[in-house]
């Protein structure tokens, strides 16, 4: 039976606050500013979605092509990723969260902006593999940083409202496309920008104001007493050694891993290309118009731009819905309704997406799918690791799951090249390689249920 409200004991009075009343003056700096972090990070990524079609038309030689180098851009932004996160995952557990995080910050704004100005294809590629490797390290000292701040009983919806709100990132950039597009139809972009240079411009700009913030960052005592304490135990901070040669840590890294795999591919392999097909619906419909190749360039940014915004507010819906469930059901259930509602959203849009008025609402579906798995990604992936090893294993998982997921966009090129190379082979492909979100939902069982656990220690 329950014990009277006034004979509760602090704890279990806690347990009945919001977790937003739980936390700190010095616990808030953390959250809001590894969010804002985040958030700026999903914006230059969407950025580079918006602007990669443009870009390449641009940049190659032969603009019948764009749609199959297009998908290879996408894969060196990916590799770039990966090595970033990887790289900056295991110096946040040596060095520091906050510090780290400050550099990967800086590394992608300031290349994001360079990205605008490439004068080739292989300038353009080089600056993305650039641009990744900053953004990739984000996420994991993100995520590592609130979980090792903030109290358990706030944790879990702490980082569910931090990966929530990145979608205010990505609908702050579709937001800048849609403007981007309609001067661009109008005219009036400044210095003779093309809409692809404008959208990268103005999406380096507010991460580099976020830098002076992070920098003011304490690091998290928790991190701290660990790291003292390890160093009289000999326990190596940051290693990948210690990571997969650990049994229990290495299961959970192999298995998070695939996990990873299967949401990034379905995401950033596929769901991420949909401006292509948004674009050839432009194409169908402004046909008989005789617009001018910069007045169509426009129209394309604009719609683009737009399936973005749509997009991202059902992802929206869908990070805070699954976090949701993922408190409430488990872990592995959140997982299973998340992927298989993006494996089933990606198929309806691949397949069926062919009208403007099928935009408006085809869109916000798929985007509550593909999002909602990443909303359960920041919530489990800190809860698999030890202090020494969170930010390395949750960087590990989802940043070398982008190493695996660059080959998706390869994929999907090459098997639009041999079915033709035209957008109804695109479609085709991206219906074959979203099958592998179906591998995220094999190996859930595999791995361990942390509702309602303290996080590991060693």
């Amino acid at each position: 039976m329950q014990p009277p409200f006034f004979m509760l004991s602090a704890t279990q009075v806690s347990s009945f606050r919001p977790w937003w009343r739980i936390l700190e003056r010095r616990q808030w700096l953390v959250f809001a500013a590894a969010s804002l972090a985040w958030l700026f990070d999903c914006l230059d990524s969407q950025v580079f979605n918006l602007a990669r079609d443009g870009a390449v038309e641009q940049l190659i030689a032969d603009p019948s092509r764009a749609t199959e180098y297009a998908s290879y851009t996408t894969s060196f932004f990916l590799l770039g990723w990966a090595g970033g996160g990887l790289i900056f995952g295991s110096l946040g557990d040596r060095l520091g969260r906050a510090r780290i995080l400050a550099v990967t910050l800086l590394i992608y704004s300031v290349c994001t902006g360079l990205s605008a100005f490439a004068n080739g294809y292989v300038a353009f590629c080089v600056c993305l593999v650039i641009t990744g490797f900053g953004v990739g390290g984000v996420f994991g000292l993100s995520v590592a940083l609130v979980a090792d701040s903030v109290p358990d009983s706030a944790r879990a919806p702490a980082l569910g409202m931090m990966q929530s709100l990145s979608a205010l990132g990505n609908i702050a950039a579709a937001c800048i496309g849609i403007g981007v597009g309609v001067a661009a139809a109008r005219g009036e972009l400044p210095f003779g920008l093309k809409p692809w240079q404008g959208l990268f411009v103005i999406g380096a700009l507010p991460a580099l104001a976020c830098v002076l913030l992070i920098l003011r960052l304490p690091e998290p005592a928790r991190w701290v007493n660990a790291r003292a304490e390890g160093a009289k135990r000999g326990i190596k901070f940051g290693s990948y050694g210690q990571l997969l040669g650990n049994p229990r840590w290495s299961r959970n890294a192999w298995f998070g891993l695939v996990l990873c795999c299967a949401g990034i591919i379905g995401l950033w392999g596929i769901g991420n290309f949909h401006p292509k097909i948004v674009r050839s619906i432009v194409d169908s419909h402004f046909a008989a118009a005789h617009l001018t190749a910069e007045g169509l360039a426009g129209e394309k940014a604009h719609w683009s731009s737009l399936g973005l915004l749509l997009q991202n507010l059902g992802g929206f819906a869908g990070m805070l819905t699954l976090a949701k469930v993922a408190q409430a059901k488990g872990r592995r259930f959140a997982f299973l309704v998340a992927l298989a509602l993006s494996f089933l959203s990606t198929q309806m849009v691949f397949r069926f997406m062919r009208e403007f008025d099928q935009i408006y609402w085809m869109l916000p579906i798929m985007g509550f799918g593909q999002y909602g798995v990443f909303g359960v990604y920041a919530i489990y992936l800190p809860e698999l690791f030890p202090t020494s090893l969170r930010s390395t294993g949750t960087s590990f998982c989802y940043n070398f799951g982008r190493l695996a997921a660059a080959s998706a966009p390869l994929t999907i090129g090459r098997i639009t090249k041999s079915l033709g190379g035209d957008i109804e082979g695109f479609r085709t492909a991206g219906l074959w390689v979203s099958a592998l979100l179906l591998a995220g939902i094999a190996v859930l069982p595999f791995l361990p249920e942390t509702k309602d656990m303290p996080l590991p220690e060693e």
